[in-house]
């Protein structure tokens, strides 16, 4: 694909994918901030000509809590650690509907649905772990098969899948393929960011490598030649995560702009896909600062789509040239 193609994803959760790691005290700010953040990126967008992949957790496609109890599968997943697990203690969680904007999204989604170039994928219906004790894969075929259903409501059939901390298999990708998936998004191929279950995942050493990483090239660009996949789903690797603000490092925000931008560049200058992902969640707290930061971003592409024609693609449509 001659000048490289830039591929965004954003892994959009609300406290679902943050329940089992912070209170909802502590990220209330974060969260409340969505409601801000996902607007102001959608117009970003639409102003830089970009094509994005917003992966939702199928719950926050639901109004409330007694619509999400109607639409949870029949089966669902029991963890061996059941703090991983959001179905625990559903019916007497009262925070869920005297907090409902931390939990549900459904004008979010149709925003993103209204907007150009914008693609509806999932992250799974309950932020499902592939890697942890407990579920089967008949647990993780229903979990898809209830994303399908509560997306027809949006008249939509979702085709990427993230999954839930890039825990992954080859049986779960089968599960996916057999549901009608043609995308997902892979790890970078560096030990740090390859999948993990439990304490591996975010063990000390390989967090603070990924952290270094962000900043300083240990890893090479993580961009990848776009290649002709014979069977779905298409794997389309990430190549770099979007670290929120740090008020703590902020001398160093130039360097990991800086690493952000190199990437970019070596995807243009040789035909490569770099792909970029980060939760809205993320930009809740700073969402200026935050929002700055992929101004910046996207003024390199535009910078690089003009020197070498590097175009925009979301997962979906970058499956589609790969698959044929």
């Amino acid at each position: 694909m001659r000048g490289g193609v830039l591929v965004v994803s954003l892994d959009f959760e609300l406290y679902w994918g943050m329940r089992d790691v912070v209170s909802l005290r502590r990220y209330a700010d974060n969260l409340a901030g969505v409601q801000e953040a996902i607007p102001r990126l959608l117009s970003l967008f639409v102003d830089r000509g970009i094509h994005a992949t917003w992966a939702a957790v199928g719950f926050l496609l639901c109004t409330d809590r007694n619509d999400l109890l109607a639409s949870l599968p029949t089966k669902i997943p029991h963890y061996a650690d059941e703090t991983l697990s959001p179905y625990l203690g559903m019916h007497e969680l009262d925070e869920i509907d005297q907090h409902d904007v931390y939990y549900f999204a459904p004008q979010l989604v149709r925003s993103i649905l209204a907007t150009p170039h914008q693609e509806l994928g999932t992250h799974t219906f309950s932020h499902y772990y592939c890697l942890e004790e407990g579920p089967t894969l008949d647990d993780f075929r229903e979990d898809l098969q209830a994303v399908v259903h509560i997306a027809e409501r949006y008249h939509v059939r979702p085709v990427s899948l993230v999954f839930p901390r890039n825990q992954v298999s080859a049986a779960h990708l089968d599960i996916a393929r057999d549901l009608g998936f043609v995308a997902y998004r892979g790890t970078e191929k560096s030990w740090p960011y390859r999948p993990k279950g439990g304490s591996d995942q975010s063990s000390v050493i390989r967090r603070l490598t990924r952290l270094l990483d962000a900043y300083v090239c240990l890893f090479g660009s993580q961009t990848y030649l776009p290649q002709h996949c014979e069977a779905l789903p298409v794997n389309i690797p990430s190549s770099r995560f979007l670290r929120p603000y740090s008020r703590r490092l902020a001398r160093l925000e130039p360097l990991r702009l800086h690493r952000i931008s190199a990437q970019l560049t070596v995807a243009a200058r040789e035909n490569r896909v770099f792909h970029i992902w980060w939760h809205p969640h993320n930009f809740g707290v700073d969402l200026e600062k935050n929002l700055e930061n992929v101004e910046r971003i996207m003024d390199k592409y535009a910078e690089l789509q003009a020197a070498y024609g590097m175009r925009s693609l979301n997962m979906g449509e970058l499956a589609a040239l790969a698959y044929r």
